[in-house]
């Protein structure tokens, strides 16, 4: 099968493959709750979605504190 890339795909950002990118992330949680619990693979998820809102709310107070004069 050949890849064919859609217009947004096209060189936005060389070298990167979202769909590539999303089978890796998708391969890497499968294998990281494989044995879980319907119970465990919540609090994982979680954990994951409060550790990225905390990192979100750092980047912006950073660029908060860059941005003033």
């Amino acid at each position: 099968m050949t890849k064919q890339k859609t217009d947004w795909q096209q060189d936005i950002i060389p070298g990167y493959d979202p769909v590539q990118c999303k089978r890796e992330a998708h391969a890497r949680i499968r294998e990281e709750t494989k044995g879980m619990t319907s119970e465990e693979i919540r609090e994982y998820f979680r954990k994951g979605s409060e550790e990225f809102w905390t990192e979100q709310r750092l980047r912006r107070a950073e660029l908060a504190a860059k941005n003033q004069p």
